[in-house]
């Protein structure tokens, strides 16, 4: 069988130690360069396939320096500091000899301990129940994941007028389904189209300058939803002076809260 497209798209090549040769992937084309997600992915990766990596991911930064090319790049994984069961990673995304992405991952071992989760599913209708969005015909990105809306879809009207309200809420997985995994994970936390297009149907340029994902769960949680739906909420928490912030949560069928998520984009009128 072909590998799904999400693994040829993060595929790395060592080139030394703590350097991997990468490739941008043509399936994940956004309307500029590739989508951000899976660059991300990508980063993550560098750490992941390390040698040294101690325990699991449980916090992720990528900062986007510059537009990503589309073709070769090198990631370089360093760890910085290791303790006992932590573990802090600086990344680099190089193109031309230039950072186009730095990072840091903190990785631990996790232990049992008490829990507790304070922000809870929202109610909503099941997958099955919702219709199938179709994205843009033009970003590639999109038909490469299963979206449901439940509500806040892409406008369908631009008219510019504002609506008040930023707030989506949608079912989404990869599309053919994939089993999830921490690179799939981080590349959905980037699904969510720029808030300002919901809260402002006015087509304005945007770019993500900074994203941060803190995962919630470990890879025995994540392999039990197998290629099951995510449950994924946004919304902005203001705009002002060319920036936004938007906050995202995903929660597995089940109601688990798997990662939240935190980005700051530049927008231009």
């Amino acid at each position: 069988m072909s590998p799904h497209p999400f693994d040829s798209a993060i595929a790395l090549a060592e080139a030394g130690e703590g350097r991997w040769q990468g490739q941008t992937s043509s399936a994940y084309a956004n309307m500029v360069g590739p989508f951000g997600g899976v660059t991300a992915a990508q980063a993550l990766g560098a750490v992941l396939r390390h040698p040294a990596l101690l325990g699991e991911p449980v916090a992720m930064t990528v900062n986007f320096a510059s537009a990503v090319a589309d073709g070769p790049f090198e990631l370089v994984a360093t760890p910085a500091r290791t303790n006992r069961s932590t573990q802090h990673w600086t990344v680099q995304m190089l193109q031309d000899g230039q950072p186009v992405l730095t990072g840091t991952v903190f990785t631990a071992l996790r232990r049992d301990t008490w829990g507790a989760v304070e922000h809870a599913v929202p109610p909503v209708a099941r997958p099955a129940d919702v219709p199938l969005a179709q994205g843009p015909k033009r970003v590639e990105w999109v038909k490469r994941y299963e979206m449901r809306f439940v509500e806040g879809a892409l406008p369908d009207d631009w008219h510019g007028q504002d609506s008040g309200t930023s707030l989506s809420r949608l079912w989404i997985r990869d599309h053919p389904p994939r089993p999830l995994d921490f690179a799939s994970l981080t590349a959905m936390a980037d699904v969510f189209f720029p808030r300002i297009w919901r809260r402002r149907p006015v087509f304005v340029p945007i770019g993500t300058v900074t994203m941060t994902v803190y995962f919630h769960a470990g890879a025995a949680q994540l392999a039990q939803v197998g290629e099951g739906y995510l449950l994924g909420q946004a919304q902005a928490q203001a705009f002002r002076d060319g920036y936004f912030d938007q906050t995202a949560q995903l929660w597995s069928e089940a109601g688990d809260l798997l990662a939240t998520t935190h980005q700051v984009v530049y927008y231009k009128e």
